[in-house]
């Protein structure tokens, strides 16, 4: 696959890429399908045309994400913990099974630090029994607080491994030397991406993520709560371009293996997406500040020069449209029994 720089579009045309990933059905298992983003990938790949199993304990995803996607019959859910060894006859696994905003991975810190390890060795192992390629969903988290920005892949990061946030941080970057280490040791065929801040429909109202918390305060007429002075930042994508960014990944070169960044350029203080948002819905909120969540990272941009050489891939969508689609999905959901508003924002 040749070299792209940066301002050209795609090294793949977008017929062609449609064309590749289509062209002939595959099997492929989503762990933690039925989660924000592993439901939007599962509904991705059936639109394609392959088989899906989505395996998912349901801890934190939730089977609503899938009803609309349960008549079709290249589709199926298998209840189960990843920390528990599975085997499925696959061509691709994505493994995006691990609890991924503060309060849901810090209520459990060691079951979540487990099923980052445990469940990454159990991904593994399948793909070594099967000859499935397996794509790992990483995070920003492995750089930490970060003393580089933007952040390549490059960077080792700066992370407090005995901090609040280190059971995800940690069992992320974990799962990363598993993945390697089974790359050169055992031959099996890997991807890594690290994932930025990513939002859109789907998203749980009580996760505890920075734009969920905002739009659900403002609609809700509740002040907008900033942890911290609203100076720190964060980049963030939208669903529907990350989601193209896995697949792209995927159907890769094998050589293309990562990690790779797979986020949105685009960097805004939380002060400026809390006026955004509050200016975007009419509401009167107040905006107000709270002590700093601990090991919180001040800034947040990737360098997404590699996910554009190797993969064709950049963001498309802008945050004031993707924010329209967000609010407009809360929005509808104002008034169900699950609309609540967590304790953190970051």
């Amino acid at each position: 696959m040749r070299k792209v720089g940066r301002g050209e579009l795609s090294v793949v045309d977008r017929q062609d890429f449609l064309k590749k990933v289509a062209g002939i059905p595959k099997r492929i298992l989503v762990t933690g399908g039925g989660g924000f983003l592993g439901s939007h990938l599962c509904e991705r790949l059936l639109s394609l045309g392959h088989s899906v199993v989505c395996l998912d304990n349901f801890s934190t995803g939730r089977r609503e994400n899938l009803s609309h996607l349960s008549e079709i019959s290249r589709f199926h859910i298998v209840e189960h913990d990843v920390r528990k060894p599975f085997l499925f006859d696959v061509d691709v696994i994505f493994n995006f099974a691990s609890p991924a905003s503060p309060p849901d991975y810090q209520a459990d810190p060691v079951g979540t630090l487990m099923t980052n390890v445990l469940g990454a060795m159990n991904v593994l192992e399948n793909a070594r029994a099967t000859g499935a390629t397996v794509v790992q969903s990483s995070t920003s988290e492995v750089y930490g607080d970060p003393l580089h920005s933007p952040q390549r892949e490059s960077y080792f990061g700066n992370v407090n491994p005995i901090g609040p946030r280190a059971c995800y941080d940690e069992g992320k970057r974990s799962a990363e030397t598993l993945f390697f280490d089974y790359h050169r040791t055992y031959g099996v065929k890997t991807k890594v991406a690290r994932i930025f801040n990513t939002y859109g429909p789907r998203m749980r109202p009580d996760d505890g993520r920075v734009i969920s918390n905002f739009v659900v305060q403002a609609l809700l007429g509740q002040d907008l709560t900033i942890y911290g002075d609203g100076q720190q930042t964060r980049s963030f994508c939208y669903v529907d371009d990350l989601i193209e960014g896995f697949i792209r990944l995927s159907i890769s070169d094998d050589n293309c293996i990562g990690p790779i960044n797979l986020g949105n350029p685009g960097e805004f203080t939380v002060l400026e997406l809390a006026e955004m948002v509050r200016s975007m819905t009419g509401s009167r909120s107040r905006i107000v500040h709270r002590a700093a969540a601990v090991d919180d990272p001040r800034q947040r941009r990737p360098d997404i020069s590699q996910a554009m050489a190797e993969l064709g891939w950049e963001p498309k969508v802008a945050l004031r449209e993707g924010l329209h689609r967000a609010i407009a999905y809360f929005d509808s959901r104002l008034g169900t029994p699950d609309l609540a508003v967590a304790g953190e924002a970051v």
